[in-house]
């Protein structure tokens, strides 16, 4: 679609979801615009289904999803030119009246969180592990100035993910963005990064602090910024208007900076190591049947957008274990779909489906499956029931097979290249 396009179906867009007076917030993932609406009543959900360029539309996870496919960020950029629609919304601060059921509420929070960090996670996973086959195939030497630049642009990502967590977090839970990485900030500080890697024994007003590790930590840093979400509202009522712009700040990171340390940290990593060996003891009862059940419901998953739930699970396991092997079964959903496209694709005559088939594939091969699902298998149900059945196959195999996942990338080719490249290649070396 041409960049011209843009503008009427941004506005088509904006229009059926209720006009801007409607829309609380707007974000987008991989593939969706997520638009959080005062009124869902007032959406016209079949008309939004029937423009040219939008895939499906979905209520879930008490968000409503418009899916565009591999031009969503092109849409939702339009969007904000040609509407009355600001990213920074004053109605952001304002509720739907309508009541959420906790699974809603908690997959909402989850895909606000995680969604606007995954692309730069990927990104540098994928150089990560580019680096890590530089230096197996001798091309680069760890000691090398170029790997030593590249390396810290592919693991400061996820060292300082946390300062992420922190920000995505504060505009999720309206507390100020910045206070909110201070915070972090003073998480990984450096003195007191040291102080816990040489077995330091701190105290704070003379009570005994646990330190723990902080980088590359997802569950301290969310908890922590909800609880000065809280802080902050019962500060602004209580500061006098003249001091609000240094005072709340000050008392801000003077009070929760501490209480991370002394009991948010502590119980947050107590919480996030737990999760974990809950994870690992399902999967070592048994591998087979746990990929089996994860590859079968992916698709399903994806389509509800409830997989956002093993996306935390699977950061988590990243930052604590080092390894994931959840998310590893969307590597068999990925294909499934992909593979059941493309004989669609080989077999059909309509000459428009083959036009949605051809993207939908290669989007698919890269981990975004959406366009496969709700385009093509979806639509003709039983090419989706054989998705579903391969992709659970895919998954025990994967299971039986032990796989794990080191490093973050999209669940497609670039996780089976790095598998499967030979064990040397006709490439010059790397100076």
């Amino acid at each position: 679609m041409a960049k011209k396009n843009y503008e009427k179906l941004a506005k088509e867009i904006v229009r059926y979801i209720g006009g801007v007076e409607n829309v609380n917030t707007l974000i987008h993932c991989a593939t969706r615009l997520r638009f959080k609406v005062k009124n869902t009543q007032n959406v016209d959900k079949k008309k939004l289904e029937q423009l040219e360029g939008v895939i499906t539309v979905l209520d879930s996870g008490g968000q409503i999803q418009v899916v565009i496919g591999q031009h969503v960020a092109d849409v939702y950029d339009t969007i904000f030119e040609v509407t009355d629609l600001k990213k920074e919304n004053p109605s952001d601060a304002e509720e739907s009246g309508e009541k959420k059921n906790l699974l809603n509420t908690f997959m909402d929070t989850i895909s606000g969180i995680f969604a606007p960090v995954l692309g730069v996670m990927s990104g540098a996973g994928m150089l990560k592990a580019l680096l890590i086959l530089c230096t197996t195939f001798g091309w680069l030497k760890s000691d090398m100035g170029t790997y030593r630049i590249l390396y810290a642009a592919a693991d400061g990502v996820f060292t300082f993910i946390p300062v992420f967590l922190a920000y995505t977090a504060a505009k999720k839970f309206r507390a100020n963005e910045f206070v909110a990485v201070g915070v972090a900030a003073a998480l990984l500080y450096p003195d007191l990064t040291a102080a816990y890697s040489a077995g330091e024994a701190l105290t704070f007003l003379k009570i005994p602090v646990v330190l723990v590790s902080y980088t590359s930590s997802v569950i301290p840093i969310v908890i922590s910024v909800y609880a000065l979400s809280k802080l902050e509202k019962g500060l602004k009522r209580i500061v006098p208007t003249v001091c609000k712009t240094f005072l709340t700040p000050l008392l801000s990171l003077a009070i929760m900076v501490p209480a991370t340390y002394l009991v948010i940290g502590p119980i947050a990593d107590t919480v996030g190591k737990a999760l974990a060996s809950g994870y690992t003891g399902l999967v070592g009862l048994n591998p087979v049947i746990a990929g089996g059940l994860l590859g079968l419901i992916w698709p399903a998953a994806v389509m509800f957008g409830v997989h956002w739930g093993f996306v935390a699970l699977n950061v988590n396991n990243m930052a604590t274990l080092g390894y994931d092997a959840i998310t590893i079964a969307g590597l068999a959903s990925a294909f499934a779909q992909a593979g059941v496209v493309l004989m669609i694709m080989l077999k059909t005559k309509n000459k428009k489906l083959k036009g949605v088939c051809g993207p939908a594939i290669i989007s698919a091969m890269f981990g975004i499956t959406e366009p496969a699902i709700y385009g093509v298998t979806l639509q003709f149900k039983r090419p989706f029931i054989l998705a579903c059945l391969a992709s659970g196959i895919g998954g025990a195999i994967i299971g039986f097979g032990g796989v794990k996942q080191y490093s973050a990338g999209t669940n497609g080719s670039s996780i089976v290249s790095e598998l499967f490249l030979p064990e040397s290649l006709p490439l010059p070396s790397l100076l």
